[in-house]
């Protein structure tokens, strides 16, 4: 099996830790359609554009972004796809530079918010305000304290929220199938996880362009620092590829973050700590890989190793990434689920389980205290890699244990008036 070298892996090696090395680098509409509006139109914002575009009960009213050609763009693709479906139908999508013009509406049901991570906490809080459903993409926020302002607010309001995590839901269920069978013992103890994705986030030094036209930069930066346009971060136009603003900190939290918050929601979910997280966090010396992570019951989760998550415990190991999916023993993966193991929820669509969840009202696969969660675990990663210490967290608290300069990096100070 690629990945796992079965000469490596014995009943015994297992028993005792590991050490994770090689860094990783439609359906029938109702009465009333929902309504809906999306708010950051970029390439994961196109993606969600034409998934809720072929959902027949829902009616998209409107797209934000802060340049004019991208939210022109989509205007443009949702009137012609609703005209194109239905000519005796008139459509008029509506675009604006300012998403809190679009939260504003009252005919608009839910929203969808695809913009970058700095800028998720802010529309999220504005949206449960206005008693709008909510999709937000991953990782779910930008600072830890941050979250819990959205799990508040999503609370008080009673609103549906999905985190984007579809890996819960999509790739086959392979991840699911993972979770499924660590969580129900077929590992034995578990003691050991690796996570194989990027390292944590930089700071921005990129040099300053000039701001084209139509780009509204200061509402890009938003609560975020003040500094010069540059394409890197919000490329012009209409483009296809994701923008590096993933990398910085100013923005998001790096690769740790952004692969990180699909991978380490997977562990959270399969070691059964979607309401908590570690309470220990290790750095190495040096480097952009090695961190640990441990959990109040022993379990350490390490920052390393091949690509996805490799869970390894007293009986064997499981290795999932997305088009992978492999034990050691074999026999692991080939003994079948029964109705005595772990019933983990199960939806094969994270759009279509939010939408069904908006009609029912229950809760959906991922909602704003998991993706809270897992969010924090790449914060906490960050933040030790950062200060280069050991740090104790206190996951009911929220807050690091007699360490004042890591307890300042909980949360982060907005630029001028934006607040939460």
């Amino acid at each position: 099996m690629p990945f796992i070298d079965r000469r490596r892996f014995t009943l015994a090696a297992l028993s005792a830790p590991f050490v994770c090395t090689s860094a990783v680098r439609g359906d029938d509409a109702p009465s009333k359609k929902i309504t809906l509006g999306l708010i950051g139109v970029g390439t994961r914002g196109r993606d969600h554009v034409n998934a809720f575009l072929r959902m027949n009960d829902v009616q998209v009213l409107a797209v934000a972004d802060v340049v004019a050609e991208r939210r022109e763009y989509h205007k443009k693709l949702v009137d012609d796809y609703y005209t194109k479906k239905d000519k005796a139908s008139k459509s008029d999508c509506k675009a604006y530079n300012d998403f809190r013009d679009l939260i504003a509406r009252k005919d608009i049901d839910a929203v969808v918010i695809s913009t970058p991570d700095h800028w998720h906490a802010i529309p999220c809080v504005l949206a449960a305000k206005a008693k709008k459903d909510i999709y937000c993409e991953k990782p779910l926020t930008h600072a830890i304290a941050h979250g819990r302002k959205i799990v508040e607010a999503v609370k008080d309001n009673k609103v549906i929220f999905q985190t984007g995590s579809q890996q819960r839901s999509e790739y086959n269920q392979d991840f699911w199938k993972a979770a499924s069978y660590v969580r129900s013992g077929r590992l034995g103890k578990v003691h050991t996880v690796c996570i194989g994705v990027g390292g944590p986030a930089v700071e921005c030094k990129l040099p300053t362009q000039e701001t084209p036209k139509g780009t509204d930069w200061d509402l890009w930066l938003g609560p975020a620092p003040k500094r010069g346009y540059h394409s890197d971060l919000c490329p012009k136009g209409v483009h296809k590829h994701f923008p590096a603003w993933r990398n910085y900190q100013e923005y998001a939290g790096g690769g740790l973050s952004d692969m990180g918050a699909h991978h380490f929601d997977i562990a959270q979910w399969a070691l059964d700590m979607d309401g908590s997280g570690p309470v220990k966090i290790e750095p190495p010396e040096k480097g952009d890989s090695g961190l640990k992570f441990t959990y109040a019951n022993g379990v350490v989760m390490v920052h390393g190793g091949p690509s996805g998550c490799t869970f390894i415990g007293s009986h064997g190991l499981i290795y999932v990434d997305r088009g992978k999916l492999q034990s050691f023993p074999e026999e692991v993966l080939k003994t079948p689920l029964t109705d005595k193991d772990a019933k983990l929820y199960k939806a094969t669509n994270q759009q279509r389980n939010w939408i069904e969840c908006v009609k029912s009202r229950k809760e959906p696969i991922c909602p704003a205290e998991v993706g809270h969660r897992t969010s924090t675990v790449c914060q906490l990663g960050n933040i030790g890699y950062w200060l280069r210490r050991a740090l104790t967290w206190d996951p009911a608290k929220e807050q690091f244990e007699d360490d004042k300069e890591a307890n300042k990096l909980v949360d982060r100070e907005m630029r001028g008036d934006w607040k939460l």
